[in-house]
């Protein structure tokens, strides 16, 4: 069985969480109800992470094979970035077009779209390997022109 594209996945999984945030918020209010959404979602990424460093080759991985895996965030259009530096230290991109957050805005789900995607990013390199760090200024998601992909894979860190 082929993988669904990452933004068929995000898309269906917005189908259902975006009406429980809409209750959670009714009966908590808003804040706390974005709370509790973005610590789920911040787990859910550190899981899959662990799933694919199960994947790695001999299980160690790598900046480079963490490079690969943008093919899957990639798929059929979902983003059209400019890669600015790929090498095992850095790989460090701006994202011009974001479907996700166009998709995420056509749902009417605009405000939580960052805690759907966009926290998942850096998160999810706590469970694929913590030697993996994301720094990022900003997001489309957020209102910019683009977004500020800097990762860094820290040497020192590996085995740590």
């Amino acid at each position: 069985m082929s993988e669904l594209p990452t933004l068929t996945k995000r898309r269906l999984q917005a189908q259902v969480i975006g009406p429980i945030f809409a209750e959670m918020a009714a009966e908590i209010g808003e804040e706390k109800a974005a709370q509790i959404l973005d610590r789920a979602i911040r787990k859910a990424a550190v899981a899959e992470g662990r799933e694919f460093a199960k994947k790695a080759p001999g299980g160690q991985t790598s900046m480079a094979d963490f490079i690969k895996l943008y093919d899957f965030w990639t798929a059929d259009g979902a983003l059209e970035m400019k890669v600015l530096k790929a090498t095992d230290e850095q790989f460090d991109f701006d994202i011009t077009r974001c479907r996700y957050a166009e998709t995420y805005k056509e749902m009417g789900l605009g405000k939580i779209g960052h805690l759907l995607s966009c926290n998942r990013d850096g998160t999810f390199c706590e469970g694929y390997d913590p030697a993996i760090t994301l720094e990022r200024k900003q997001t489309i998601m957020e209102g910019a022109p683009c977004c500020t992909f800097r990762y860094t894979y820290h040497k020192d860190a590996k085995g740590a």
